[in-house]
């Protein structure tokens, strides 16, 4: 029997955020491609929201159509039907609202740590003298402080992503999209990468939409996790982590945190390509 904290609450607002003010809304989105060998249909038609200051982590098999829901939300793939709002606004081209992180850090190779980061504020006109500053902050929050003179190649690929994060953050936005940012990393590096970015979130108080496949990362990051099926992808179910913040690496042996990955696991019991 699934305990009420563990129930899935597909579609509605859960409990915990009722009153929470939505910053993206998905309303009736789906996705079909259109190829010489005809369409294929990547995304179901797909409702849901997204809070202002929520962590949101997607999980599900690969092709689901996990990136394809990322893209349109940051504006860089038109859905073919339905409607994505940002603060109320409808998305029909990229927008300044949101900062993304890749599974590459796609760091220029031959620009130094510091002028990488820099990179949205000269490719959006702001005004460079008064980012600069933020930036250096935003390299001593993450741990980079003394690292803004090197290149990338100097870099671990853990400390390649902090970098990374940091231009994602610089130029302000509310919301920041994580395409499995830590998959590329080693196990230990990724958990260390996991306690940082609940930490830098936690600072930053932004709006995070994370996707991954692995659930004991889901369930480590997120305020719900939102499962989808297999491709055509569609929310299978919207689970609420009740679990207190911040969460140290310990939190994966407590029996809430073990009963929800196992109910999740659930889900993709026949699907490939899940932790």
């Amino acid at each position: 029997m699934v305990t009420p904290a563990l129930r899935p609450a597909l579609h509605i607002v859960p409990e915990a955020s009722a009153g929470a003010r939505p910053i993206i809304e998905i309303d009736g989105v789906s996705k079909t491609y259109r190829t010489q060998d005809g369409e294929v249909p990547s995304l179901r038609p797909l409702d849901f929201q997204i809070n202002d200051g929520e962590f949101l982590v997607v999980v599900g098999p690969s092709g689901c159509g996990k990136s394809t829901l990322l893209k349109m939300i940051a504006g860089l793939l038109p859905p073919t039907d339905g409607e994505i709002r940002v603060d109320g606004k409808a998305i029909t081209r990229p927008h300044s609202g949101v900062g993304v992180v890749f599974q590459s850090a796609l760091l220029l190779p031959w620009k130094r740590v510091f002028e990488n980061v820099m990179m949205p504020v000269e490719i959006k006109h702001l005004p460079r003298d008064e980012y600069r500053q933020r930036a250096r902050d935003l390299l001593k929050m993450v741990g980079l402080e003394g690292f803004e003179r090197k290149y990338p190649w100097q870099l671990s690929g853990g400390m390649q992503q902090r970098a990374a994060i940091c231009r994602a953050l610089v130029h302000d936005p509310k919301i920041v999209l994580m395409d499995e940012p830590f998959g590329a990393l080693d196990a230990m590096t990724r958990e260390k990468m996991n306690v940082e970015l609940q930490r830098i979130q936690r600072e930053t108080r932004k709006t995070v939409m994370l996707i991954t496949h692995s659930i004991p990362e889901a369930v480590f990051l997120a305020d719900r996790v939102l499962v989808m099926s297999e491709r055509p992808g569609t929310i299978a179910a919207i689970y609420d982590v009740p679990l207190p913040r911040p969460r140290s690496l310990d939190v994966m042996a407590d029996p809430v945190f073990v009963a929800l990955a196992q109910k999740i696991r659930q889900h993709f019991n026949a699907a490939p390509g899940l932790d």
